[in-house]
């Protein structure tokens, strides 16, 4: 069995959640499973070091940024692993210091991203992951403060993409997501 068909077994589907008519993949029991869950982030580390670093002008990545909540799951451990530094973007309010923002679209109107001023410098090479692809307005969100901060998103790591919503059409950077759902 391939990585990508373990990974892909060890979801489990919730149907009506958040609401009718919604199956929502649900990620934790990777996370709870020490060998998917390394399975994972080796999967991840992969795809970084012969796709991404490779095809980059740099030839390496300079920070991995995580979107609140889900990509401070495996945005640490990528970073660490990688030698490169961890930024996180939270809703607005969450972070000390200074901040710049982005507003994003929800389903119920909008919402706010920030990270903090210093956290990337110009010319950095950077990674954006979170858990879930969907339309795509939190990613684009989190796209659009690295490069307020002159930073050079190479790519967008994911663990699943909704493919229906086309959220990836959105970004300024390739995507890559380990699974695929047209559900």
């Amino acid at each position: 069995m391939s990585d990508v068909d373990y990974l892909k077994n060890q979801l489990s589907s919730h149907p009506d959640f958040p609401k009718k008519g919604v199956v929502f993949l649900d990620i934790f029991p990777i996370l709870r499973n020490p060998t998917a869950f390394e399975t994972l982030i080796t999967h991840f580390l992969h795809r970084l070091t012969s796709h991404t670093i490779p095809r980059s002008s740099s030839k390496k990545i300079d920070v991995i940024v995580g979107l609140d909540a889900r990509g401070f799951l495996l945005g640490p451990i990528l970073a660490l692993r990688l030698g490169a530094a961890f930024v996180p973007v939270r809703k607005k309010g969450k972070l000390p210091g200074q901040t710049v923002s982005a507003v994003y679209e929800k389903e119920y109107g909008n919402d706010i991203f920030e990270m903090q001023t210093d956290a990337i410098k110009p010319g950095q090479s950077v990674v954006i992951v979170d858990d879930l692809i969907a339309t795509g307005g939190s990613a684009k969100a989190a796209g659009e403060l690295v490069a307020k901060q002159g930073g050079k998103t190479l790519e967008y790591l994911f663990i699943i993409e909704l493919m229906f919503l086309k959220g990836g059409e959105k970004l300024d950077a390739p995507t890559y997501s380990i699974v695929q759902s047209d559900d």
